[in-house]
């Protein structure tokens, strides 16, 4: 298309007046040819040729500058600003995702932006998927990724967007159906979705073999905003649960049940959204990657001195550490197992298979410098929610070694990627309190017939959701 700018050209006349001295030359030059053989006898027949020899070349010279008479612009020709004309300009649209599965990034430099991570179900059919990104191009949506998970009938596409911050979800919503989405599903996403599939399952699948408590967190993150619990084959009183799955592991649209390596089920539930048979499978691929590399925990540790000079060791422990937990039980008195368990003081051997599980949650352990454990400090997931316990022996209480368990144990909950932790405790449980609030956090107290839940909110997410309800706490 010839824009306006292209009707009217600058006139370069310094070329016109190289052109009219080179004619008045050729004319003083033919003036003094005609004197020079005009007196000659053939000299009429020499001019006739000569002036046909003129004019045969000011014809010559009429076409060639008519057929390359665009010169090239100047440096100050005219250049259309990028998205001054037509949407799209030099940038690449959000139609053209289709082909690549990425659109381009045509408002990066745009402030007031948001991230949405939007799934919707289309028709398998063709030109279904260009409608969509049709839509979002009408209001001016950047496409950063796009996956498809094909279905029995359909397929649904899952995209990571960059809106303008003014569209609200209401209306994206509204554009989508209109293009022919259908079960749209939209929440605000970060910078941490930047990151491609891919090598987001690749990192997963690393910390999982590292660390065989990273599974159920490597799940939720996996599969997004879900709710994972553990159920083991045998409960903490030794009676079966009847819990169970096959190899292959079960999909019921908004719930997969995977065998656990280790016994049991791992019951993963999103109320909100189906899973697809592609994230199952790679629920299923983490899974498997767990069970084939059997228990492990990072053995790294770190030896403290304490205010009175004393040497102590902070590690990783699981069910290897199990004998040495229960002689620890044995040292401590009745009023501080009840402290801890809340309950029968006779039933507290019974939890502790249960909690030195890596599949339950992480576990820290405290040593002294000949090697007996003096105290224990519980990370524990909780389907939604993250619970800490501590358990200290009586002869090393009042030394800063419940607050030391506390801080890591919260710093381990933040790296997880955790909104909030809870402790559940008495009233009258002064030493937990004082930890608790040493953490300089946000607090939250629950107190219902003299049991207290204690919750520190890790992050702004966090301190918009309620705290650890008092049912679990009676539990």
């Amino acid at each position: 298309m010839t824009s306006a700018k292209s009707a009217r050209r600058p006139h370069h006349w310094r070329r016109d007046l190289i052109e009219l001295a080179a004619l008045f030359t050729a004319v003083a030059v033919a003036d003094a040819i005609a004197n020079l053989i005009g007196h000659q006898p053939d000299g009429p027949y020499l001019l006739m040729a000569s002036a046909v020899a003129l004019v045969a070349t000011a014809a010559f010279h009429t076409w060639w500058a008519r057929r390359h008479s665009h010169a090239p612009p100047s440096d100050e020709a005219d250049v259309a600003p990028v998205g001054a004309g037509a949407a799209g300009g030099t940038g690449t649209s959000a139609g053209e995702a289709e082909g690549t599965g990425e659109g381009g990034v045509v408002g990066a430099g745009e402030t007031g932006t948001t991230l949405w991570r939007m799934r919707t179900t289309v028709l398998d059919a063709p030109g279904s998927l260009a409608a969509l990104c049709t839509a979002l191009a009408g209001l001016r949506v950047d496409i950063l990724t796009l996956q498809t998970h094909p279905l029995a009938q359909g397929t649904v596409d899952e995209f990571l967007l960059r809106a303008p911050a003014s569209l609200q979800a209401q209306e994206l919503s509204r554009k989508i159906t209109a293009a022919g989405g259908a079960s749209t599903w939209i929440e605000r996403a970060d910078a941490h979705d930047l990151v491609d599939t891919p090598t987001r399952v690749l990192s997963l699948a690393t910390r999982t073999a590292l660390d065989a408590a990273e599974l159920p967190l490597a799940l939720r993150q996996l599969l997004g905003r879900c709710t994972i619990h553990s159920l083991p084959a045998v409960s903490v009183t030794g009676r079966a649960t009847g819990q169970s799955a096959p190899v292959e592991g079960v999909l019921e649209e908004t719930v997969m049940r995977l065998r656990d390596p280790s016994g049991g089920v791992i019951s993963v539930e999103r109320p909100y959204l189906p899973f697809t048979p592609t994230e199952f499978a790679r629920a299923r691929a983490l899974v498997e990657l767990d069970a084939r590399l059997g228990p492990r925990v990072p053995r790294s540790e770190d030896v403290l001195t304490l205010p009175e000079g004393n040497e102590i060791t902070v590690r990783r422990a699981d069910q290897d550490d199990l004998t040495a937990a229960r002689a620890m039980h044995d040292r401590c008195s009745q009023d501080t197992l009840g402290l801890r368990y809340h309950g029968p003081v006779a039933d507290a051997d019974r939890y502790l298979d249960h909690l030195l599980s890596p599949r339950f949650g992480r576990t820290l352990a405290v040593q002294t410098a000949s090697g007996r454990l003096v105290a224990l400090g519980h990370l524990l997931w909780d389907g939604d929610e993250t619970e800490v316990a501590l358990l200290v022996e009586d002869d090393w209480q009042r030394r800063g070694i419940g607050s030391e368990l506390l801080r890591r144990l919260v710093a381990l909950a933040e790296e997880a990627g955790c909104d909030s932790v809870y402790a559940v405790t008495q009233s009258r449980n002064t030493g937990m309190v004082a930890a608790m609030r040493a953490l300089e956090l946000p607090l939250d107290y629950q107190i219902e017939e003299g049991t207290l839940v204690i919750t520190a909110r890790l992050s702004s997410e966090g301190a918009a959701r309620p705290s650890a309800p008092t049912e679990r706490a009676r539990r």
